[in-house]
C-alpha cells in the first residue's frame, strides 16, 4: 500500500474524530470532562469499551503469538467472564452507591488518605506504562509503513500520534471518548472480520478442510491441562484471567470511568454484561485470524519478519502480511483497525489519568471552574509528554509479544490495588494507614523474587498470570497484619 493511500485514509479517519470531538466538546466544563454529566447511553459505552479493552496490543500480539501458544490465550478470556460478573455484582453497585468520580476515593473513606494516595498512584503507574506501550505499537505501525519510508524519525511519528489524541480529547474528555470509542470499535471489529474473510478466500478451502488444517498444526488447541508447571496451564490462565479482569477493569479508573457515565446502576450492569459477551466473541476471532495468517504464510511461502536472533517477530506478522499480501481492502481495514484499537485505548487512558490526578492529588474541590480548566489542561498535557518518553524507551527495549509483557506487568502493578480493595470490602477492620504504602511496595518485590527464582525453588514451576493473585494475596496478608481489630 502506498504512503499516499495510507495518508489519505488516516486523514479522513482523524477528520471524523475531530468532528466528533467538536460536537461533543461544545459547552463542556470539567464535570463533563470527568463524568459526561452521567448521561451516556449504556449500549454506546458497552460497544466502545471493546476497543478500549482490546487495544492495539491485542490487535497485533494475540494473532501473532498463535504460532507459539495456539489458542491457549482463550483460557484467559474465559476467565474474564467470571471477573466481569464480580465487577457487575460487587464493585459497580459500590461505586454507584457512593457516587464516585474517582473510584480510589473509596479507599480514603474506608481506610485513610495514605491508602487512597497509594491506590491512585499504583493505578497511574499501571495505566501509564500499559497505555504508553500500546501507543508504541500504533506508532510502530505508522512509522513502518508511512513515516519511515518518508525518512521521518520515529520520535516525530510518536509525537504526531500523541498530538492527535491530545487534540480530540482535551476539551470534551470522557464525553467525547464514549462516542469516539464507539466509532473506533466499529472499525476494529470490522477489520478483523474483513481480514479473516479475505484470507479464507485466498486459501480457497472449505470450512471442513480449514478446521482440519488448524487441528493438524495444533493452532486450535485451547486447553492446556497436562503440565501444571507450564506458564499456560489452564488453572493459571483461567483464574489469572478472572483476577486480571477484576483488577484491570473493575479497579481501573480508565474503564470504570466509562461505566460511571451511565445514568444508573442498572444501565451500567447491562453495559457490562453486553460488553462481556461481545469481548469473548471478538477475542476468538483474533485467534482464528492468527491461525489463518500462519496457514497462509505456509501455503504461499511468505517470508515472515525475523529478528536478529532469526526468530519470527510475532508482533510484526499481522501488519506485515496485511499491508503487503492481502490486497488494498484488507490493508485499509487493517490500518483502520490498528489505529482504532490503539487510539481507543490510549485516549480513554489519557482522560482517566487526568481525572485521577486532578481528583486524587490536587485540592480540586477548592478550585473555581477557571482554575480547574487550567489545571486539567496542564495535567492532560503532562501525561501526554510522559507517554512520549515511555514510547521512546519501549522502542529500545521491546523484544517480545507485548500482550504477554503488559499482562505480566499488570500482575505487579495491579496486585496492590487488588489487595487494598479486597481488604476494604471483605473486612470491617480499620488499618494503620501510614504503613499501607510500605506493604504495597514490599508485596510486588516479594512476588518478583518468587517469580524470578520459581523454576529453581519450586521444582521447575513457572508463574503465569496467577502472579497477580499471589501479589494481591500478599498485599492483603500484609494489610491484615496492620489491621486494628476493633471494627471501623
Amino acid at each position: 500500500m502506498s504512503p499516499a493511500i495510507i495518508l489519505g485514509v488516516l486523514s479522513a479517519y482523524f477528520g471524523v474524530l475531530m468532528l466528533i470531538s467538536y460536537i461533543t466538546g461544545r459547552n463542556a466544563d470539567t464535570q463533563t470532562f470527568f463524568t459526561a454529566n452521567r448521561q451516556s447511553p449504556w449500549y454506546l459505552v458497552a460497544f466502545g469499551m471493546i476497543g478500549a479493552s482490546l487495544s492495539g496490543v491485542t490487535f497485533i500480539s494475540v494473532p501473532g503469538q498463535v504460532v507459539s501458544v495456539g489458542f491457549t490465550y482463550y483460557q484467559v478470556v474465559l476467565g474474564y467472564i467470571i471477573g466481569y460478573i464480580v465487577i457487575a455484582q460487587v464493585l459497580m453497585p459500590l461505586y454507584y452507591k457512593l457516587n464516585l468520580v474517582s473510584i480510589y476515593t473509596y479507599l480514603n473513606d474506608r481506610m485513610g488518605p495514605y491508602s487512597y494516595f497509594t491506590g491512585a498512584a499504583f493505578f497511574m503507574l499501571s495505566r501509564t506504562l500499559g497505555s504508553a506501550m500500546r501507543l508504541y505499537l500504533a506508532s510502530m505501525v505508522l512509522h513502518l509503513f508511512l513515516f519511515g519510508p518518508m525518512d521521518v524519525p520515529f520520535w516525530a511519528t510518536a509525537l504526531f500520534t500523541l498530538a492527535l489524541i491530545w487534540l480530540y480529547t482535551y476539551k470534551g474528555g470522557i464525553k467525547t471518548i464514549v462516542w469516539t470509542d464507539t466509532f473506533q470499535t466499529f472499525f476494529l471489529v470490522s477489520s478483523v472480520i474483513i481480514c479473516t474473510l479475505v484470507i479464507i478466500s485466498k486459501l480457497n478451502v472449505d470450512s471442513a478442510t480449514l478446521w482440519k488444517s488448524l487441528n493438524e498444526t495444533g493452532f486450535s488447541t485451547i486447553f492446556q491441562t497436562e503440565d501444571y508447571k507450564a506458564k499456560n496451564f489452564f488453572a493459571k490462565h483461567f483464574f489469572g484471567g478472572a483476577f486480571i479482569a477484576i483488577a484491570m477493569t473493575g479497579l481501573d479508573q480508565d474503564l470504570m470511568q466509562k461505566n460511571l457515565t451511565c445514568k444508573n446502576i442498572k444501565d451500567a450492569q447491562k453495559n457490562m454484561y453486553s460488553f462481556t459477551a461481545v469481548l469473548v466473541i471478538v477475542n476468538l476471532l483474533f485467534l482464528i485470524l492468527g491461525a489463518l495468517l500462519y496457514l497462509y504464510a505456509a501455503q504461499f511461502k511468505v517470508v515472515l519478519p525475523l529478528g536478529e536472533d532469526a526468530k519470527v517477530i510475532t508482533d510484526h506478522v499481522f501488519p506485515h502480511m496485511a499491508l503487503s499480501e492481502f490486497g488494498l481492502l484488507a490493508g485499509i481495514f487493517f490500518l483502520l483497525g490498528i489505529t482504532a484499537s490503539s487510539f481507543a485505548s490510549a485516549d480513554s487512558a489519557l482522560a482517566a489519568l487526568t481525572t485521577s490526578f486532578c481528583i486524587d492529588f490536587l485540592p480540586w474541590k477548592s478550585y473555581d471552574e477557571n482554575t480547574r480548566k487550567r489545571a486539567k489542561n496542564s495535567v492532560h498535557l503532562g501525561f501526554s509528554a510522559l507517554f512520549f518518553i515511555i514510547i521512546l524507551i519501549a522502542r529500545e527495549v521491546a523484544d517480545k509479544a507485548l500482550i504477554d509483557l503488559i499482562l505480566k506487568l499488570a500482575g505487579y502493578t495491579y496486585g496492590p490495588l487488588l489487595g487494598l480493595f479486597a481488604f476494604g470490602i471483605l473486612f470491617k477492620f480499620s488499618v494503620k494507614d501510614k504503613l499501607v504504602p510500605i506493604v504495597c511496595i514490599i508485596s510486588p518485590a516479594i512476588c518478583f523474587v518468587l517469580d524470578y527464582f520459581s523454576e529453581a525453588w519450586f521444582n521447575g514451576y513457572i508463574f503465569g498470570y496467577e502472579i497477580l493473585i499471589l501479589n494481591g494475596f500478599v498485599t492483603l496478608a500484609g494489610l491484615l497484619l496492620l489491621a486494628n481489630r476493633n471494627k471501623k
